[in-house]
């Protein structure tokens, strides 16, 4: 029986992986964390509908409308503004791809309003109705666009979802979430002059498949207002959200008149419904667009702060993190439970000779750098810490003790999952070396990163850097500072539970001193660091390296550190609360 997850009909998810939503949509719980199938509150609905439709006669579409909730705000505000009678359904389109959830949209608004339901919700995939000859435009749209990954998106939605894409000027990759072309065909179906209102995930400010999105809408709205909520809104989701208000709606760029984005923050949702909209919008704080890859994240920092981050980007004093060395995911090895092992599993498998020293853990780095006495320590305490490597053997049949250890493997139909059923031999795992230093992908409090003398490699949950010629122990040295905390937390991107991520690319555009100077030493910052004070840390180097080798000033210093203070808190502010608004259904 099909699966519907999300707003679109699948057969691909296994039985067992689906909860319930009170509304009765099917979410996703599986360890891929697939979900999309999100409700929006009735008084959220309610407030985004008073903002976004401002006359009786305009036309409203819902573009994933789920059990109506839109809907059923957007004809009270329909009413309210004089609208009279089912005459209202003629105003009114929602569409929705679940046959269940269409009918319960159908019956709420047919129950509670008399409205003529059929001709309001059509039960369609929204790509495959938008792309229709002859589709009309709207005045207005509202919604919840489902939250769902590139690849749980079955075909044939997802080749009309990326052509709608490209036919708007945009070129999606396999990273894009379902949302994006659901902002994009949405925003294309406006009227000029109309205006859109949607619950996003916050990953529009901060992921880099997002960044034609932010720019799309930059050149088709004349304002783009961003309501963040500091809030964990969709129970299970740990997803924090994003209220986006377009206003404008225009074919094209204009420079005569450009885009006025303005970012509004809050603590929760519940604050912002206590308000009209328009108060919401009179403490916004307008921004100055840059239309590169250039995050929206940058938004929640104040307008001289922003332009002093750009600055510096742009100085001849600091260059990027690339510059000086190449940063690459960890290994990748298919399942760590059989390639990743224990001192005493080595010994009693009689695997001695095929194995390398590994970092498993970003916890196993606990200064600015590892050596093998530290990796002798984790080995003894029974870590996991060994990694399978049989680049000795290739071109060999295994033999002995290995072989048997292969054979066991197959047995547990380790060979038959994905990445070790495409290399040959399966057993042999590649990229395998021995990085200069450690990257942190996940950040709770600084970008950490740790020289690697233990000539060990790591698994996929810690970056390796390769220097391109560079001292390995003065980049690592030179990166313990303000300038480099800052510019992670406005590269990276911060999830439900407040941790800071950085993938490659992004660490790679770190900002770093263009010429090394005269850091603390790195034996010195490991054993402060250890012992849990990197402030003192940070605040030597900002005098070796930000004032005494970069030349800047006090006030420059205490920017540095205030911008990376604001956004941490932020996003460790959030973990720290804990809170979730349940959504109704």
């Amino acid at each position: 029986m099909n699966r519907h997850v999300a707003g679109v009909a699948t057969d691909s998810v296994s039985e067992g992986t689906l909860e319930k939503t009170n509304s009765g949509r099917f979410t996703a719980l599986d360890a891929d964390k697939l979900r999309g199938g999100y409700y929006t509150s009735d008084t959220l609905a309610r407030w985004l509908c008073s903002w976004a439709i401002r006359d009786a006669g305009e036309m409203v579409l819902e573009p994933s409308c789920g059990d109506g909730a839109f809907l059923e705000a957007a004809s009270a505000r329909l009413e309210a503004l004089g609208a009279k009678g089912p005459a209202r359904a003629n105003h009114l389109r929602g569409i929705e791809i679940i046959p269940d959830e269409a009918d319960k949209a159908r019956m709420r608004l047919k129950d509670g309003l008399g409205l003529r339901a059929d001709d309001v919700v059509v039960g369609s995939d929204f790509f495959a109705w938008w792309s229709r000859p002859g589709r009309s435009e709207f005045d207005v749209v509202v919604g919840n666009p489902p939250f769902i990954r590139y690849q749980s998106f079955p075909e044939p939605h997802r080749s009309r979802a990326m052509d709608i894409m490209h036919e708007q000027g945009l070129s999606p990759n396999r990273l894009t979430n379902i949302w994006v072309p659901f902002v994009v065909a949405a925003a294309a179906a406006l009227k000029e002059g109309g205006r859109m209102a949607l619950v996003l995930p916050a990953e529009l400010l901060q992921v880099s498949y997002a960044a034609q999105l932010r720019s799309f809408l930059t050149d088709r709205f004349g304002r783009v207002d961003l309501i963040a909520c500091n809030e964990l809104f969709f129970e299970k989701a740990e997803q924090e959200v994003l209220l986006l208000l377009a206003d404008e709606a225009r074919p094209a760029a204009s420079a005569s008149n450009p885009c006025k984005v303005n970012l509004t923050e809050s603590d929760s949702v519940d604050d912002i419904v206590k308000r009209t909209p328009s108060e919401v919008l009179r403490g916004a704080s307008p921004k100055t667009v840059c239309h590169d890859s250039e995050k929206w994240l940058k938004y929640f920092l104040n307008a001289e702060e922003i332009s002093f981050m750009r600055a510096l980007r742009a100085s001849t004093r600091t260059t990027e993190l690339g510059k000086y060395a190449s940063v690459n995911v960890g290994v990748v090895t298919g399942k760590n439970q059989f390639f990743v092992l224990r001192e005493s599993e080595v010994k009693e498998l009689g695997l001695q000779g095929y194995t390398m020293p590994l970092i498993g853990r970003s916890a196993h780095l606990e200064g600015a750098m590892v050596d093998k006495a530290v990796w002798r320590t984790l080995a003894s305490e029974d870590q996991r810490v060994h990694l399978l490597h049989l680049a000795p053997i290739n071109g060999t049949k295994p033999k002995g003790a290995l072989a048997s250890y292969i054979r066991l493997g197959e047995g547990q139909e380790v060979h038959k999952g994905y990445k070790c059923s495409v290399r040959t031999p399966w057993y042999a795992v590649p990229s395998v070396y021995v990085p200069d230093a450690f990257v942190f992908r996940q950040i709770y409090d600084f970008p950490r990163m740790v020289l690697n003398q233990a000539e060990a490699t790591a698994t996929d949950t810690i970056h390796r850097l390769r220097s391109y010629g560079a001292d390995p122990s003065a980049i690592v040295s030179n990166s313990y500072s303000y300038l480099t905390a800052a510019s992670a937390e406005i590269e990276g991107r911060s999830y439900g539970g407040g941790v800071l991520e950085l993938e490659p690319t992004e660490a790679e555009k770190l900002l770093m001193p263009a010429t090394f100077g005269d850091a603390l030493p790195l034996e010195e910052c490991d054993a402060l660091i250890r012992a849990g004070r990197l402030e003192t840390v940070l605040e030597e180097n900002n005098r070796r390296i930000l004032m005494r080798q970069m030349g800047l000033s006090k006030a420059d210093c205490a920017m540095l550190r205030g911008i990376w203070e604001k956004m941490r808190n932020r996003r460790l502010g959030r973990r720290r609360a804990g809170k979730k608004v349940r959504s109704k259904g």
